[in-house]
């Protein structure tokens, strides 16, 4: 144990070591002791040289503290990022001092990456926030703890703080499984399982052919598991399978391309993924006028995030939010009640 942290200024931290904390690294005992720190974030602190005892610096991580020391951290002004910031309209579904939950048109890149700086979310984020960005990493930039494909549409969580930004990664880390965070997609697929539910649990890796695909993969890879559930089915006219149905898909795991590769694996792509769909161009030349126009003009994958649910990484509180499903995505839906029964 040791004495409660005071704070002399904003940025910096005051704690007494007590006998029962002497011999701890002072990487550990800052960790343990000063809220907010992660141990990989007062590791860098201290090699920066923001660390102090007794008034002298130390720069040694595995620095062993004695009882009676006074451990000062020192966390400097945040940098700013390296991404500029962008006035981009955001469609904001909830924001405080700790994070802002948004929804995403399709066509908008989450990160700035290889012929994509700018434009993001992340330029568009640097620019709302502002200083409500207290620093992820010593960095002024906003905190990305998942990601949807730049032409998937929905609702994203980004974390304005480092606390903020372990809480939540700490949850989608497990996924759900013993926690509230929940995430359900809408898809529009070709063809229709015969089940009305089922799971893909099939390992992701990347595609041998191309690297920036991925595929389901035998041996190695990463875990992977999607739920789905078929909500409609679509039939044409004299024919008795379905030619396309909206199914919800709950993820319990996060990888690239997830939902597009495992509905791909089950005989189901996505309408309008061009990546894992294009064996299914014909299924669009069967379709009636109105559906087959709705889905060229659609030029995506039929994807949207439609329900994101969490703990509050600082007050605890369970939030829910639901975006309801985009104008291109409803387009097609309602040439499809229109023309296919």
């Amino acid at each position: 144990m040791t004495d409660e942290p005071r704070r002399d200024a904003e940025s910096a931290i005051d704690v007494t070591v007590d006998a029962d904390a002497a011999g701890m690294r002072l990487d550990a005992f800052l960790a343990a002791n000063a809220p907010g720190f992660s141990r990989s974030r007062t590791k860098a602190l201290i090699k920066d040289g923001h660390a102090s005892i007794g008034g002298a610096t130390i720069v040694e991580p595995n620095h062993r503290v004695n009882a009676g020391d006074t451990v000062r951290l020192v966390q400097p002004e945040p940098e700013d990022a390296t991404p500029r910031g962008e006035a981009i309209p955001l469609d904001v579904a909830f924001e405080d001092d700790d994070l802002i939950v948004v929804d995403k048109p399709a066509g908008m890149v989450v990160h700035p990456a290889a012929g994509n700086w700018t434009g993001t979310l992340v330029n568009a984020l640097i620019a709302h926030c502002g200083d409500s960005l207290s620093g992820i990493g010593g960095v002024r930039r906003p905190g990305i703890v998942h990601r949807l494909d730049k032409d998937t549409s929905g609702l994203l969580v980004i974390a304005k703080n480092d606390i903020a930004h372990r809480g939540l990664a700490e949850q989608f880390a497990d996924h759900g499984r013993e926690g509230p965070l929940q995430r359900l997609y809408l898809a529009l697929v070709w063809g229709s399982p015969r089940s009305a539910k089922g799971t893909v649990d099939a390992p992701l890796d990347r595609s041998i052919n191309n690297r920036m695909k991925r595929t389901v993969v035998t041996s190695g890879g990463k875990h992977a598991v999607t739920h789905w559930r078929v909500i409609e089915r679509f039939t044409l006219d004299g024919e008795s399978d379905p030619v396309a149905s909206l199914v919800e898909c709950r993820l319990e795991t996060g990888r690239t391309h997830q939902i597009r590769v495992h509905m791909a694996h089950i005989g189901h792509p996505l309408v309008g993924d061009i990546d894992y769909a294009a064996g299914f161009a014909t299924k669009a030349r069967k379709l009636p006028d109105t559906a087959r126009n709705a889905v060229e003009a659609l030029g995506r994958q039929a994807l949207h995030a439609a329900i994101l649910g969490f703990r509050h990484p600082v007050s605890g509180e369970i939030l829910r939010f639901e975006s309801p499903l985009p104008a291109d995505f409803s387009a097609i839906l309602d040439a499809f009640h229109e023309s296919v029964s």
